[in-house]
């Protein structure tokens, strides 16, 4: 009896304790502490692991003059590169850059068209599980209303919180919000020791950056503003995702350690689940999702990564007058390559300075959500398998800026993810009557075969019959369907008789 009484007590002063604690004292409560000892415990969260494709924009005032092949570094090109092309551009349409600065720009980016609505419901309709904007890039000027810089555009240009409508309209239709920072790169961007242009103009700091020698490091106050409008950012807009451009090489440890702990503090506190990533050797591994820009791995990797890449066939990032568009046969091809290797894409569009989106990229966009809609199985909420695929086209090497627009893969080129006991293999072009995948066959020379009698059935995504198949020593062969059931890669939904 006097057991069972003191088990009752506990159990009454537990929960008393339990119904005491206020909320706000919970959240109080901060497991992350801003040392890289304590940041390096991030897990990649399973909406990432499960969506793995998600959609981006840049759009800004470097819109209005929109030349490439970089529309986001044409200002300081035109700036630091006197004989190039973007000066010679910006001087033949409009003037002298002493009388004719990047400021001057902002009114003509208006934003008449922007309507955050249409950008998510076409961003839903693509297949993406994340998306959101550039919410700072190198040139200074924000897109949000912040207490920061007048140099934002809820009170110049289009006069309206891109961020915070767009941060409206994506969770609305149930993705993940996104923001991105190039910010860090302003201290640079602009060569603001040269007085003969606007940039060394101090009454232009906000958008410029301060005024300092040529080399010299960033200082307190620019450090103070970098991390304020990142935080800002956090407690007005609550992003999923935030993504770090080159940059934070320049940002010391203490203000990176201080602005993780807040960001992953503050998501335990709204109990979410956040992730950052970032480029290079810029945080230490764990603390953050590495980026590969413009890249893939050539092979799968035992670490999770992250590729950001842009919907143009060039590097414009920003909208580009005359800018080609990657196939879509190169975008899905990409995307399934990227899952099958431990990675995620993150695609970037950029949209006109009205705040339209090109039809070309609605059209990609569109094309990639109808394909996903038929094969998305073998996307979401798949994970890599012990093998990314076999096939004749390679990449020569891993790794960031190593995309190849026009590698054409075959219907030789397979590619495997796997979910409960399905595999999912799917092939990068129609393979015709019949597909060999030599990965599995069951022959005792490779770690990934399967035995006959594990095979349930084996059909195509989107045709959905049971396809004839036969296991050789050259692999496991099926016999194809006798129409397409969509265009670009073709997904063999191989179900096995347990998981895998």
């Amino acid at each position: 009896m006097k057991r069972e009484r003191t088990i009752v007590a506990v159990a009454i002063l537990l929960i008393s304790l339990a119904t005491t604690v206020a909320p706000e004292q919970l959240a109080a409560q901060k497991p992350y502490e801003p040392n890289w000892n304590s940041l390096k415990n991030i897990r990649t969260p399973q909406w990432l692991r499960d969506g793995k494709f998600g959609v981006y924009t840049h759009w800004g005032v470097y819109s209005v003059p929109a030349q490439g092949p970089n529309a986001t570094w044409y200002a300081y090109n035109v700036y630091t590169k006197p004989d190039g092309p973007e000066r010679k551009y910006h001087e033949a349409n409009y003037g002298p850059l002493e009388k004719f600065g990047y400021k001057d720009f902002i009114p003509m980016f208006n934003g008449s068209k922007f309507n955050a609505e249409e950008w998510a419901d076409l961003f839903e309709r693509s297949g993406a599980r994340f998306a959101g904007p550039v919410a700072e890039h190198h040139d200074g000027f924000s897109m949000w209303d912040t207490k920061y810089s007048e140099w934002n555009a809820a009170k110049m240009g289009p006069k309206r919180d891109v961020v915070g409508e767009l941060s409206k309209a994506i969770k609305k239709h149930g993705l993940k919000f996104v923001t991105a920072f190039h910010h860090a790169e302003n201290w640079f961007y602009f060569p603001t020791w040269d007085k003969r242009y606007d940039c060394g103009d101090p009454k232009y700091s906000g958008l410029y950056g301060p005024i300092h020698e040529k080399g010299a490091l960033p200082d307190k106050a620019f450090l103070d503003k970098w991390k304020g409008k990142i935080i800002e950012v956090i407690d007005k807009y609550d992003p999923d995702f935030i993504w770090f451009d080159f940059g934070l090489e320049l940002i010391t440890d203490s203000y990176k350690q201080e602005m993780l702990a807040y960001y992953y503090n503050n998501a335990i506190a709204h109990h979410k689940d956040v992730v950052v990533s970032y480029k290079g050797n810029h945080l230490p591994p764990g603390a953050g999702l590495l980026d590969l820009e413009l890249g893939q791995e050539a092979d799968l990797t035992y670490y999770e990564w992250i590729t950001d890449t842009s919907i143009d066939d060039g590097q414009g990032w920003g909208y580009v007058k005359g800018l080609g568009f990657k196939s879509v046969d190169n975008l899905i091809d990409n995307l399934v390559d990227r899952v099958s290797k431990n990675g995620y894409l993150l695609l970037n569009v950029g949209p006109k300075p009205d705040g339209t989106i090109p039809e070309e990229a609605k059209e990609r966009l569109l094309a990639m959500g109808r394909w996903l809609k038929i094969n998305g199985d073998a996307i979401y909420g798949t994970t890599s398998w012990v093998t990314s695929g076999e096939g004749p086209s390679k990449l020569e090497r891993g790794g960031g800026f190593n995309e190849k627009n026009d590698m054409k893969y075959t219907g030789q080129d397979i590619r495997f993810t796997i979910k409960d006991n399905n595999l999912f293999a799917t092939v990068l072009d129609w393979p015709g009557e019949k597909v060999v995948i030599k990965s599995l066959a069951a022959n005792g020379n490779t770690w990934a075969g399967l035995y006959p009698s594990e095979i349930s059935s084996i059909t195509m995504l989107g045709d959905g019959k049971e396809l004839k198949w036969e296991m050789t020593k050259e692999g496991l062969v099926i016999d194809c369907p006798k129409t397409k059931p969509c265009d670009y890669a073709y997904v063999f939904k191989i179900v096995r008789k347990r998981p895998f």
